[in-house]
């Protein structure tokens, strides 16, 4: 037995694990609650202080278990914000965790990839940036997972990196190509976020820019270090190899030095940066590896985070107090309480605070979840303004187009109605010559594409009827098998009968020998006793006789024994018989059962082939469907005479499907000839749903708003039609009627908006061109003169932050517009060299006459130009006078954005791809962009400034006063809504009866004046609002 001195021993140990327990649960819920507040879905940056919690919560536990048990529980597949903080957060824990961090990451690796997969397939902004951040950090893990000298925070001495490249040439080769692969992650997840940035026109002040700005300075960190270790591994690579070896690494390096400067010298300029983050400044040119001296000038970039002079305000949620353990004396620590526990006010007390916690937890819970509710009402206030600007944006296009029609319908008539006889029917024939070899010249190029596309179809063809080969031949094979089996089992149940048969026979010849013997022995014993009755008269008969009949009768009972065992070993072989026989006949059965399964299976695998085919198809015209959203495609453009023909080959291939359809139905082995009618007909329906948008754009309204939605249309049921083929429920009943009938109105659009033939006066055009373009110029220089006469203004009537938000836009309007006079200046020169050098023996009017259609396209776009410079300065006073609003302004920017990019394409239409004219007018372009960006930040800046926002300030409301704020809210987004409805409405009802008014026949419209259009007027079109779908969250 145990003594009484263990005694203390053991319930010490037990207090300790009792403790041990606590610490562990308190510091559970501590790492718990600093995940939680780091990781969600609000477009914040992540605070410092839970991310720091986080890192020393990996110290404390030697790795970081309790990190991923509790993110690998977070939904990153339904929010793309959620899964960009997580990769920050991780990113944070790699650099700055415990050692042993990396092994616990790169258990999840798997995990992180699908994570980035999935969201690099779908079109979502955050979407793309957590998909290049996680391959980011997959490339991390792996690098620093085979470099274990190299720390994930890459602060390595040269000693270090010096050891971790060897003395192999090829071991230091490998090595730089792995830092430059790492460094291009980095870059490449830099620069989406600053473009994504620029694209947006956000601020960095902005929580939402700093939410995507914040993961940048582990990006700084990281870029700084491998900046040095590229450097240093390359002088070592020159040191060792020739340098023609070596140019590719050269070449590599530059465009990384240069990517890398310009990020720093961005990231520099911001505002968020500034406070956060010491950025170096690396050097004007790269380093020169061609000579070893270059080396003692290389300075290593030294990152400096500033320490932080405001202590953290602990919240009464994040920051819980450590548990107290209980200083107990050693007669307690020895023998426990006295009474042997707590009394029952203990328990209530205990159970009092259990309540209290659980209490606590779901008040934390709802204010979570009506936090989660305010972010989602106003990111979809976010999205509904966003749409709002693109809308105003179509709106200006629309403007532009409307103009350039009515510029070319009266030009028309007038053309009509001068030019005669022989000189018309020679413009005419030069015309269609021109026209036949445009579109000979894009026929050519779309049946080298179709060449490419059939070839790539044939050989998807042909690998499908190998593999439907093969299964025909496996199926032929089962069949074979199958035969053999059933005759090798009719051949067995024979033998097994005929064993039987003559295992019975021989059981009856046993049988009846066993009943003589018996007989026998029945007869001897009658004998025996007959004797026994008569032994007093026999004992004159001798001994022999006597010792003659035992032994008779014992031999009689030997044989009859013997008899019995070979019965018994007969009985016994035939029973073994019988067992072999069943034993086989149920394997025999097995494998025709497994044979019919491998038949069964190949059916499906068949089935599985099509079910992919069909899923490719859908995903082909899923892209397709998503181009007419993105906004990069709204400059595309198409003719209608290719639409018109892309219409008619999807025709065609829709009588493809449906006779592959039903030659599968008739025969389920064979799905060849439905698999390449699919692949055809999903290319030619994505094709003719792209050239259809795009044909759209120069369309007018109601054809183009026709079209569109035909597109869509088209899109929808060869959707549904996909998915009836994908089902074996619906196989039989999928019909591509409905499909016809959609690709049958696309075609009729498509004739309908086939361009009329235009008459060109010859003495005109020429001398129109330039009138247009000098009074352009003339426009701007009045603007710029108007502007500078408006800040002259401000500046006496306006102080303090309205004059500085008045100066700040009228400097933007005032680069804007010299940008602009660049931009014109180039493009009159590019239009004199294209003139010169396209002319030949021609005069310049007669090469205006000759290329009508471009010049059209001159003269419209010099009118837009000029008259959205006219209406940005009248915006801009109203906007200085207080008595216009900022929205006019921005439209005006857009607008002369827009206008600009019309005179670009009319201008580089027949321009040499080498010119340098050509470089100068693109550059001027960019820099007309860029100045109308910065007219459109300044503007919201300003209105910022001068417009007053309400705190929103919930801290103060119950559940129930929450659950009824948000009610009026959503009652006053669905009244917004129900406003939202009814302009459209009006607006389509205005937009009808404009372009009725506009598209009547030229015989029913007088001729008027012939006076052109003055440049500051331009109808007034509403903007083309396209339908929003928004999704409110219910209370």
């Amino acid at each position: 037995m145990n003594s009484i001195r263990q005694v203390p021993t053991r319930v010490k140990s037990r207090r300790t694990e009792a403790n041990l327990g606590a610490e562990r649960e308190h510091f559970d819920k501590q790492q718990l609650s600093s995940i939680s507040k780091a990781i969600n879905s609000s477009e914040t940056p992540v605070k410092e202080k839970h991310a720091r919690r986080i890192i020393l919560g990996t110290h404390r536990e030697k790795g970081a278990y309790t990190f991923w048990s509790y993110a690998l529980g977070f939904p990153l597949a339904s929010s793309s914000i959620l899964s960009w903080k997580f990769c920050h957060v991780l990113h944070k824990v790699l650099r700055d965790g415990h050692s042993n961090v990396l092994q616990d990451c790169m258990r999840h690796h798997s995990s992180l990839v699908e994570v980035g997969k999935m969201w690099s397939n779908l079109h979502d902004r955050y979407g793309q940036l957590v998909a290049l951040y996680t391959r980011l950090l997959c490339t991390k893990m792996e690098f620093h997972s085979k470099h274990s000298e190299i720390p994930p925070n890459l602060e390595a001495t040269d000693e270090v990196l010096e050891r971790t490249a060897g003395t192999d040439i090829n071991n230091v080769f490998q090595l730089t190509v792995e830092v430059f692969d790492y460094m291009d992650g980095e870059l490449r997840l830099a620069e989406t976020v600053i473009r994504q940035l620029n694209t947006s026109i956000a601020i960095s002040t902005l929580t939402s820019g700093q939410c995507r700005l914040a993961p940048l300075i582990q990006v700084i960190q990281d870029c700084s270090h491998l900046y040095h270790f590229t450097v240093k591994l390359l002088f070592k690579l020159h040191a060792c190899l020739p340098a023609d070896t070596l140019q590719g690494h050269r070449e590599r390096f530059h465009d990384q030095f240069h990517s890398l400067k310009t990020f720093f010298n961005k990231a520099r300029d911001m505002l968020y940066f500034k406070r956060l983050i010491q950025i170096p400044k690396l050097p004007d040119s790269p380093p020169n590896f061609l000579h070893a001296a270059s080396l003692a000038k290389h300075v290593k970039p030294v990152v400096v985070i500033p320490d932080e002079d405001e202590p953290e305000q602990q919240d009464d949620d994040d920051d819980d107090p450590e548990p107290l353990i209980e200083q107990l004396d050693i007669f307690d620590q020895a023998f426990g309480p006295p009474n042997g526990g707590f009394d029952d006010r203990d328990l209530q007390i205990e159970s009092l605070k259990r309540d209290l916690e659980l209490l606590r937890a779901e008040l934390e819970r709802v204010k979570a979840e009506a936090q989660r509710y305010i972010t989602q009402l106003k990111s979809q206030i976010n999205s509904l303004e966003a749409e709002l600007e693109e809308q105003r944006a179509q709106k200006q296009r629309a403007l532009v187009e409307n103009e350039q029609l009515r510029m070319e319908l009266e030009a028309t008539r007038r053309r009509n109605a001068e030019n005669e006889g022989l000189q018309t029917n020679f413009i005419e024939a030069e015309k269609r010559a021109q026209a036949t070899e445009q579109r000979y010249n894009k026929l050519k190029d779309k049946h080298s594409e179709l060449v490419a596309s059939h070839a790539e179809l044939l050989r998807k063809s042909a690998d499908t009827v190998r593999m439907l080969s093969a299964t025909q031949q496996t199926q032929e094979e089962v069949e074979r098998t199958k035969q053999q089996l059933s005759f090798e089992v009719d051949r067995i149940k024979q033998e097994a009968d005929m064993k039987l048969e003559e295992q019975k026979f021989e059981m009856d010849k046993l049988k009846r020998e066993l009943e003589e013997k018996l007989a026998e022995v029945m007869r001897i014993k009658a004998v025996l006793q007959s004797s026994e009755k008569v032994s007093v008269h026999l004992w004159f008969l001798n001994a022999a006789e006597k010792e003659r009949l035992m032994r008779s009768v014992s031999e009689k009972e030997a044989e009859l024994s013997s008899l019995r065992q070979t019965a018994q070993v007969q009985q016994s072989s035939l029973q073994q018989e019988r067992e072999r026989s069943s034993k086989e006949l149920g394997e025999l059965q097995s494998k025709l059962q497994e044979k019919e399964q491998m038949k069964q299976k190949l059916l499906e695998e068949q089935f599985t082939l099509l079910q992919g085919t069909i899923t490719e198809a859908e995903n082909i015209i899923q892209d397709a469907v998503a181009k007419l959203d993105d906004p990069l495609h709204v400059r595309c453009t198409s003719s209608p005479d290719y639409l018109i023909s892309r219409a008619e080959a999807t025709l065609g291939s829709i009588d493809k499907v449906k006779k592959g359809h039903a030659d599968y139905l008739h025969n389920m082995g064979d799905a060849g000839g439905l698999l390449r009618a699919l692949t055809q007909f999903s290319h030619l329906a994505a094709d003719t749903i792209i050239n259809g948008s795009a044909t759209a754009h120069m369309a007018p309204t109601d054809h183009a708003d026709r079209l569109t939605e035909n597109c869509r249309g088209c899109a929808t049921q060869s959707l549904q039609y996909l998915k009836d083929l994908k089902s074996k429920a619906t196989l039989q009943k999928a019909d591509p009627a409905a499909i016809r009938i959609i690709i049958q109105k696309i075609l009729h659009l498509g004739q309908e908006l086939r361009p009329k033939s235009m008459d060109v006066r010859q003495d005109e055009l020429g001398d129109l061109v330039d009138k247009e373009m000098a009074a352009t110029s003339a426009a701007i220089e009045e603007a710029v003169r108007r502007i500078d006469e408006m800040m002259n203004q401000a500046r006496k009537d306006t102080s303090g932050v309205k004059l500085e938000v008045n100066e700040r836009i009228l400097n933007s309007c005032t680069d804007l517009m010299k940008a602009i006079r660049m931009l014109v200046i180039a493009s009159t020169d590019l239009q004199k060299e294209i003139v010169e050098g396209g002319r030949g023996a021609a005069t310049i009017k007669e090469f205006y006459a000759r290329n009508s259609r471009w010049t059209e396209g001159l003269i419209s776009a010099a009118k837009a130009v000029g008259w959205g410079a006219t209406e940005m300065v009248e915006s801009a006073d109203k906007v200085v006078l207080h008595t216009g609003k900022y929205e006019e302004l921005i439209v005006c920017s857009h607008e002369i954005a827009a206008s600009t990019a019309q005179l670009v394409a009319a201008s580089k239409v027949k321009a040499d791809r080498n010119s340098k004219k050509l470089s100068v007018l693109q550059q001027a372009s960019r820099h007309v962009n860029e100045m109308a960006a910065n007219v459109v930040a300044s503007t919201k800046t300003g209105q910022e400034n001068l417009e007053e926002k309400e705190t929103m300030d919930f801290s103060g409301m119950s559940l129930i006063k929450l659950r009824k704020e948000e009610m009026e809210s959503q009652v006053k987004v669905l009244e917004l809504e129900s406003q939202l409805d009814n302009e459209r409405l009006r607006l389509g009802e205005l937009r009808k009866k404009h372009y009725e008014l506009a598209g009547v026949p030229p015989g029913q419209i007088s001729e008027g004046n012939g006076e052109k259009p003055a440049l500051a007027q331009k109808p007034h079109i509403p903007p083309k609002v396209r339908p929003v779908t928004k999704t409110l969250c219910s209370a």
